[in-house]
């Protein structure tokens, strides 16, 4: 009898906790360090597909994903290594996808070659503006012609290239927005990541906010309207937004982030990294060391997991519905309904759908003005939960 994750795939993620320098509006789990001694971060990862391994052999991986921080930093070795090793202990899917994050001050051809002969297949570039004010702002140290010097380079080398735009920028007007997108959809392939600007307590941009001094950010109604512009320039160029910040032509949709998203099971390891899996028929939530030096230590004895939390089917159920929704296909309620013992109310189906906010079929799904208070749907759906 299939298990639930099959639904969904299964994926390793891998983070590199390391940047060259800290976005202000950033609060994953990035560090800026002098030295990195990565063929001792290299061994330390092995031993950690090692021991995942032995937990959950014979999968057929479809994504491999290398996160972080800046990947891009890593020596193209280091990652050759990690895939060979994988490689060893995973049957992979004819058409896996190993996606690794890069930003533009990080690349040059030589090192985008590397990574393309170690087996990376696709990448996904934080490029973040196309105006050299607004890449300052937002504490990038690349500029728009560095950006797009890189991008062309990584046009070059692989088949599949994505790139990240933030908006809702300070003193951006809806104007400044569709300009800016108009461009990166000339120069897109077949992937864009379109994110709206949050500011996240704890970084440099949410205690600047807490003091009155991040001034210019767009009120909640314009950044409305350039959600709604992005969904629909993106879909008359053929890129339909296929989860709220994704766009993507036909095909091209992250596989990994769709694993995710669709509720598989997922490896994974790195600082911080967290992962979900299925062993014995309980799915378990995961989480390694958080500190790099912590980890490192860690996967270099007993094993860098931190965190082994069985998670209930209750649980897996919202988390199942809280991701599922996010995507333009929606869920399964027949799915839902085996993880939960019971179905979605039908009373807040019914009020959800009168009000256009989802359309119910074989499918559960936000309409498109749904999708735009996604968080107000999600609390309807679980207030009896």
């Amino acid at each position: 009898m299939a298990e639930d994750w099959q639904e969904g795939g299964f994926a390793l993620y891998l983070h590199w906790p390391f940047c060259q320098a800290k976005c202000p509006y950033c609060d994953f789990n990035s560090h800026v360090a002098r030295e990195i001694d990565q063929s001792r971060w290299l061994s330390a990862y092995l031993r950690e597909i090692d021991r995942y391994a032995e937990q959950v052999p014979g999968r057929v991986l479809t994504s491999i994903f290398f996160g972080g921080g800046t990947p891009s930093l890593m020596d193209p070795a280091v990652v050759a290594g990690v895939l060979d090793r994988i490689k060893q202990h995973w049957p992979q899917a004819n058409d896996i996808e190993i996606t690794l994050e890069a930003n533009p001050g990080s690349v040059e051809a030589a090192k985008f070659r590397d990574f393309a002969q170690a087996g990376v297949s696709r990448v996904s570039m934080g490029i973040q503006a196309l105006n050299d004010r607004d890449l300052q702002r937002l504490g990038r140290i690349h500029s728009v012609s560095e950006a797009k010097a890189a991008f062309e380079i990584a046009r070059n080398q692989f088949d599949r290239v994505s790139f990240d735009l933030i908006y809702a920028r300070q003193d951006q007007t809806l104007n400044d927005w569709e300009a800016e997108l108009r461009e990166a959809l000339s120069m897109a392939i077949d992937h864009l990541s379109l994110y709206q600007l949050t500011i996240e307590q704890g970084t440099a941009f949410g205690h600047r906010y807490n003091a009155g001094k991040l001034r210019g950010l767009p009120l909640d109604d314009t950044s409305a309207d350039m959600y709604a512009l992005t969904q629909d320039l993106c879909s008359d160029a053929g890129m339909e937004g296929y989860e709220i910040s994704n766009h993507a032509r036909i095909g091209a949709e992250s596989r990994h982030n769709r694993v995710y998203w669709r509720y598989g099971d997922y490896v994974g390891i790195g600082p911080g990294a967290h992962g979900r899996l299925t062993i014995a028929g309980q799915r378990f939530a995961t989480e390694q060391w958080r500190n790099p030096g912590k980890w490192l230590e860690m996967a270099e004895g007993a094993g860098a997991e931190n965190i082994r939390d069985a998670v209930s089917l209750s649980e897996q159920a919202d988390e199942f519905l809280m991701m599922g929704m996010r995507l333009a296909e929606g869920i399964d309620p027949a799915r839902f309904e085996r993880l939960s013992g019971q179905p979605l109310n039908p009373d807040s189906l019914r009020y959800l759908s009168e009000i256009g906010m989802i359309e119910v079929g074989p499918h559960i799904k936000a309409t498109k003005e749904g999708r735009m208070v996604l968080n107000a749907i999600l609390k309807e759906l679980l207030v009896d939960r």
